[in-house]
């Protein structure tokens, strides 16, 4: 380790402010050395001019360490980075300016990056629309193409040549366009009143108006306004979408999800988490659904990639799509986080995970009809358990406890701020603590009874009720789906153990009073047996195959409104729509309040660079390569290679099966010129860039804004990183491109793709 990370480690543990006056204290010292005014007199002159290049070596060394301690925190907007970022990107190394990373008027970096099905980020590698994300991004649309026959997810797929790209059905990427901030607009349009109904339908008529105005004939762009700081700014996100997109390749399972679950939000890691897509467009470039006719899209930019590598310290900056963060959350909402939704999360999903695993593992079809539905479950069921560890380790209650005495001291400090923002805790915590018993419910209702996948069916595809389904914000959105698309990923078997499992658990969680009108009928018709009621279920009802709901939707209507598993799913919409209506009182308290308490945050630092909570639009985050101590007596180096993808290796564990490929060339060392200094060849590396999930697939470049790798996770000591950051732990975990195009080329044999990339050596 170099004397400036060792300097770090050392240091990041310290108190800042003792750390800065230590630092004030042999500053002025070597400086007062160097420059010969000291007390310190040295008799033998190369002595003393050892000492000055001693001083100058501590010098450098402290004034390195200081830098290195400044948190590269923030999701920053991309057009404010002239006013608020560029310079300190300069600082650390960045030889890029603001318009090379956004303009509306020029290609820039921004144009290389999109929002990828909603969901993840990828970005551009290529002049004909070659696209790279992560493997687990594009995880479903695999899974939907997959068959037992020819299981791409298991296998891996490679098309050697355009017309063995394979259409892949509903997904779609977005570009941005660019920012427009409507604060003004917005905040005028909706000051007039303060009853939410009215406010709502002000909000919406403004958007549409800006909409229009924004985008005006141009039949493939939209435009959304979007809400920045809780309620307290606007922006118009102007975007175009493509929906042709065409799955060129990725690595089997066994490289592109090694280590899975076990090594899901850890490090080392040791995934070549990718896969690559092609987007096309009609013959003017311009978007169009799906035909033969359609060629290789242009970008107006695509990523240089370099395979120079990456060291410790080096610039690294991530563009992407961050999805949700919750920076400004009260130690009132930490503290629901933890007891509530993440409590729940972590019980119910383990329960349902349990069964899908042991019916995944003993079936190759279940294996894959359950792969995407079990990955995007215990991705965040695992984020839930990390996170609640975190909050616990880093006292992340007691920090915002803190946080919020400051602020209502500055609040009490002046009578017009204690007009101003005097409730706006008490709003908060009073609306927390009313919706508690509320959350809770609804919260097993979405876990538990929405998790059946038989009445999932039903509401989907059967006879809608002409009733105002009540306000659904907290329900789980349904992805569009035909009933061949659903079916085609169903097993009736497996989803009869999950309900008996899962209804079994909400009855024992859930107060009588509380539960659907089924369980009624469970107790006067199936002397309460839960095993009784699911077993006659999913024997008289339609919604178990698409061959029965066929026909039952070609039939006597009548027969089909009395389907037991309809009318349960008519029970569970119902009480959602009860709960949800009940919890909307809590709902504006909460609003006003943190609408209110940001406002005063924003004031109380006024003259700071804050940026706004993730939101799903375009951000970028700058920092380090930098590796990390998780705990005393413990570093982890910042790069990992081939050699730990070989120790890990476990033949009996699915997890950690290596392929003979991949051994092979491991043995022979065939790296090419993917290969590191010395010789080994990378996998992963670490930046302290902050992300969260939406960032998976995110471009991370260089100091040039060259491509260096792909974010794909973060590590478990920063599980807590939605709600505070914590710079000594946070870290981001990438891929190394130099193993994606190794993977790629020399074990994919697809290597004819680097021919339309720009490659820097």
């Amino acid at each position: 380790m170099s004397i400036p990370s060792i300097v770090f480690n050392q240091l990041i543990k310290l108190n800042i402010f003792i750390v800065i006056i230590i630092s004030h204290f042999f500053l002025s010292t070597l400086l007062l050395i160097l420059s010969g005014k000291s007390a310190i007199k040295v008799p033998n002159s190369n002595l003393n001019m050892n000492i000055k290049k001693a001083a100058l070596l501590v010098l450098s060394v402290i004034v390195f360490s200081i830098g290195t301690l400044r948190a590269d925190e923030g999701m920053w907007m991309l057009p404010l980075i002239q006013k608020l970022n560029i310079n300190k990107m300069s600082e650390i190394g960045f030889k890029l300016s603001a318009k090379d990373i956004y303009d509306i008027n020029n290609s820039s970096l921004k144009d290389a990056v999109l929002h990828f099905g909603g969901g993840c980020t990828a970005e551009i590698i290529s002049g004909d629309g070659l696209v790279l994300t992560n493997h687990h991004c594009g995880y479903g649309s695999i899974q939907k193409l997959s068959t037992v026959e020819h299981d791409y997810l298991q296998n891996g797929y490679w098309a050697m040549k355009h017309d063995e790209e394979l259409p892949s059905k509903g997904l779609t990427v977005t570009f941005l366009d660019r920012f427009e901030d409507v604060t003004k607009e917005v905040t005028e349009a909706i000051s007039a009143t303060t009853e939410p109904k009215v406010r709502e339908e002000a909000l919406k008529t403004v958007s549409d108006q800006l909409t229009t105005k924004a985008i005006g004939a141009n039949k493939y762009l939209k435009g959304r306004v979007v809400s920045f700081f809780g309620d307290n700014q606007y922006y118009m996100v102007i975007t175009k979408t493509y929906s042709d997109i065409r799955f060129v390749g990725a690595p089997p399972s066994s490289i592109g999800k090694f280590g899975a679950d076990t090594d899901n939000w850890m490090w080392p890691r040791h995934t070549g988490d990718f896969s690559m897509f092609r987007i096309y467009a009609d013959k003017d470039n311009n978007p169009a659904e799906f035909s033969t006719e359609n060629v290789p899209f242009k970008p107006k930019k695509f990523l240089t990639i370099s395979l120079k590598g990456v060291n410790q310290n080096d610039p690294a900056m991530v563009i992407g799509y961050p999805g949700r963060t919750n920076r400004f959350m009260t130690s009132y909402e930490v503290k629901e986080t933890s007891e509530i939704t993440n409590a729940i999360t972590i019980l119910v999903r383990g329960v349902r995970q349990n069964v899908l695993m042991a019916d995944m593992v003993s079936d190759p079809k279940i294996r894959l009809q359950y792969a995407s539905k079990y990955a995007g479950s215990s991705n965040f069921w695992k984020k839930a358990i990390g996170m609640n560890e975190t909050f616990e380790k880093l006292k992340v209650y007691d920090r915002r406890a803190a946080e919020e005495k400051t602020f209502t001291e500055w609040v009490n400090a002046d009578p017009a701020r204690v007009q101003k923002y005097g409730n706006a805790l008490a709003d908060v915590k009073s609306a927390i603590d009313g919706r508690a018993k509320l959350q809770v419910i609804l919260k097993y209702y979405m876990e538990a009874l929405s998790s059946i996948e038989l009445t999932s069916a039903a509401t989907r595809f059967g006879p809608k009720l002409e009733v105002n389904p009540g306000d659904q914000k907290n329900a789980r959105p349904m992805i569009p789906m035909t009933p061949a698309d659903f079916y085609k990923d169903y097993n009736v078997a497996t989803d009869k153990k999950v309900a008996k499992a899962l209804l079994s658990l909400f009855k024992e969680k859930i107060a009588t009073t509380d539960q659907p009108d089924f369980y009624k009928t469970i107790d006067s018709e199936f002397q309460g047996s839960i095993d009784a009621f699911v077993e006659a279920l999913f024997t008289k009802s339609v919604f178990v195959s698409e061959e029965k709901l066929k026909a039952a939707l070609t039939g006597d209507k009548k027969e089909l409104e009395n389907d037991p598993a309809l009318k349960a799913s008519r029970n569970i919409s119902a009480a959602l729509a009860r709960y949800n209506k009940e919890l909307e009182q809590y709902r504006s308290r909460y609003a006003q309040g943190q609408k209110l308490y940001i406002a005063g945050i924003l004031e109380m630092k006024a003259g700071q660079a804050i940026y706004p909570d993730a939101n799903s639009t375009m951000r970028m985050t700058y920092g380090k390569v930098l590796s990390y101590s998780p705990k005393d007596g413990v570093t982890f180096d910042y790069v990992t290679t081939l050699d730990g993808v070989m120790q890990k290796e476990d033949p009996k564990n699915w997890e950690f099966v290596v392929p003979a490929k991949l051994k092979e060339l491991y043995t022979t060392k065939d790296f090419g010129q993917y290969a590191m200094k010395d010789g080994r060849m990378p996998v992963a590396f670490l930046t302290n860039n902050d992300i969260t999930g939406g960032n998976s697939g995110s471009p991370v470049m260089n100091r040039k804004g060259e491509l260096i790798g792909t974010a794909f996770d973060g590590n478990w000591e920063s599980m807590s990183s939605d709600i505070i950051f914590e710079p000594s732990l946070q870290r981001c975990i990438n891929v190394d491109i130099r193993y994606t195009l190794f993977i790629m080329d020399k074990f994919g044999g697809a290597g004819y793709l680097l021919n339309e990339m720009k490659i820097s050596k």
